[in-house]
């Protein structure tokens, strides 16, 4: 995990003026204020990233009044302190008054703001004002949303397109809105909508709007059920028919035109449709896509040996994303190649239903998805829980512990989290299932993997030579999680405020444990 950007002039780990890239770093850490495991204590080092720290400080729960009043008058960042729950009115009076553009954003992104405030906000001259103050009025008052349903600005109307706390007479009138991004927006995100709303949505003359109406995908569940009558016709129009297939009554006929579509995407849909003709699923079992293929993979009904040849098939023909990129080929057979590629991910994470429902026989399979399916389960017994904490496959293991938290001890948390290998990006990890208790926390801040180390913050009474080390690491990560710990001295707080890396002085700055003289000497700096 990196949270901030790679060292200047550097390449596979080398600095460019000699010595390895953790050497430059640790020249950057004694330039200001680090050393040999200990902190200078003697001059405060000024924020090398003085916007950031100000950032952060606007975020700071412990920040007197005084102080963020203070706060309020500098002009060079994006003003976050806008957003802070404990604006007094006044202060809300200097920031209305002051016509500075980001602190008016922030402002109208504050969920706390009396209604009053709000409608003021809503007349305001800036659109981008206005669609902040639409992205986040949450359980506002109807003058409110009566007041930002016809606004001129597009961004205004999207935002309220995506809310589902708008009076349903108002956003119904969204879908005729005069701009066919409102609309599409709209038939996405309010899937209950009532029917003459979708009625309007599904027949839209727009492609996009159609599509979005009647698709496989949608911002908010449950998904949407079009209404019996129209299905037929949203089968006819290619924008709508993936959508409208798993609505469709299968005929064996339907079944067979519909498996020779030459959009993948309504074979796909096929291929899941409970109703399938067997013949058609042994068909699509041969389909050219394997996204289709995956389709007819995952079904309850499939034969095995269909399902063994499906999945050895997809796991043979897997290239890397480098080398289709590579090729001589148009969009569609691009798209076609990015699609299949994908397919062999997705056979690690399919979700199936019916396995989770009854997973005791796929405790074994030879398929990844089975067993993370069966892991989630909430109702296996022990042994199989245990079985499944010891699974080949990380996914497996990470799922069984988040869906069985309380049969798992320490050690295997540990194990398990340590082992951890997202399939994508994520700041999501299992120990953030899990309590350790301190003397594992301690142990771990001294850890060979930075990842691991990161979690010793997580013990508020972590002994000061501790988190001082941790805060004297290397690697950025682990200062950024050690940044708010309360044991930390002063001097340490003063270092992480000039740290190198903007988003480790950031959380040095947002510490609640920050002293005020700190708060002061950087708002001074800031000349405020």
């Amino acid at each position: 995990m990196e949270y901030g950007p790679r060292l200047p002039n550097s390449r596979a780990g080398q600095s460019t003026r000699g010595g390895t890239a953790c050497d430059e770093h640790a020249r950057l850490l004694e330039r200001n204020g680090f050393g040999e495991g200990r902190l200078v204590v003697d001059d405060a080092p000024t924020p090398v990233h003085l916007s950031n720290v100000l950032d952060g400080l606007a975020e700071n729960p412990a920040l007197p009044a005084g102080l963020v009043r203070r706060l309020v008058r500098y002009r060079r960042g994006f003003g976050h302190v806008a957003t802070r729950p404990d604006l007094t009115l006044d202060l809300i009076e200097e920031i209305l008054a002051s016509g500075h553009h980001w602190l008016l954003h922030s402002l109208a992104l504050n969920p706390q703001l009396p209604n009053a405030v709000r409608m003021r906000l809503a007349a305001h001259a800036d659109p981008a004002v206005r669609a902040a103050l639409a992205a986040r009025a949450h359980d506002a008052p109807r003058e409110l949303y009566e007041r930002l349903i016809d606004d001129p600005d597009t961004r205004v109307r999207e935002y309220l397109a995506e809310h589902d706390d708008v009076p349903a007479d108002l956003l119904a009138r969204l879908a005729r809105d005069p701009d066919p991004k409102v609309r599409a927006t709209l038939a996405r995100w309010w899937t209950q909508a009532p029917e003459a709303v979708r009625r309007v949505l599904l027949t839209d003359p727009v492609n996009e709007v159609r599509a979005a109406a009647c698709s496989t995908y949608y911002a908010r569940r449950p998904h949407p059920v079009p209404p019996s009558d129209l299905v037929t016709g949203l089968l006819a129009d290619p924008v709508t028919r993936a959508g409208a297939v798993r609505h469709a009554l299968l005929t064996p006929e339907l079944a067979a035109r519909l498996a020779d579509d030459p959009d993948y995407q309504v074979r796909r849909q096929v291929a899941e449709h409970p109703r399938l003709p067997p013949a058609v699923r042994d068909l699509l079992a041969g389909d050219p896509s394997a996204n289709v293929r995956v389709g007819v993979f995952g079904r309850r009904d499939t034969p095995e040996p269909t399902r063994h040849r499906i999945y050895e098939d997809i796991q043979q023909g897997e290239r890397p994303l480098t080398d289709l990129l590579n090729d001589e080929l148009d969009d569609a057979a691009l798209l076609q190649q990015v699609e299949d590629h994908m397919a062999v991910s997705e056979l690690r994470n399919l979700r199936l239903d019916w396995v989770t429902a009854n997973p005791l026989p796929y405790l074994s399979s030879p398929y990844i998805c089975f067993r993370r399916s069966a892991a989630r389960s909430r109702a296996l017994p022990a042994e199989a829980v245990i079985r499944l904490l010891n699974d080949d496959d990380n996914g497996v293991r990470t799922t069984m512990a988040t869906h069985a938290p309380h049969l798992v001890d320490p050690a295997t948390a540990e194990r398990i989290d340590r082992e951890f290998g997202p399939d994508k990006k994520t700041n999501w990890r299992p120990a953030d299932e899990f309590t350790f208790p301190p003397q594992t926390l301690r142990r771990l801040a001294t850890d060979p993997d930075p990842r691991m180390r990161c979690l010793a913050p997580r013990d508020l009474d972590l002994p000061v030579e501790l988190a001082e080390r941790l805060a004297t690491d290397t690697e950025s990560v682990v200062r950024h999680a050690v940044a708010g710990h309360p044991n930390l001295p002063v001097h340490v707080r003063r270092a992480l405020l000039a740290d190198p890396n903007d988003q480790v002085a950031h959380a040095a700055a947002a510490a609640p444990a920050l002293p005020v003289s700190e708060m002061d000497r950087l708002l001074t700096l800031a000349g405020v």
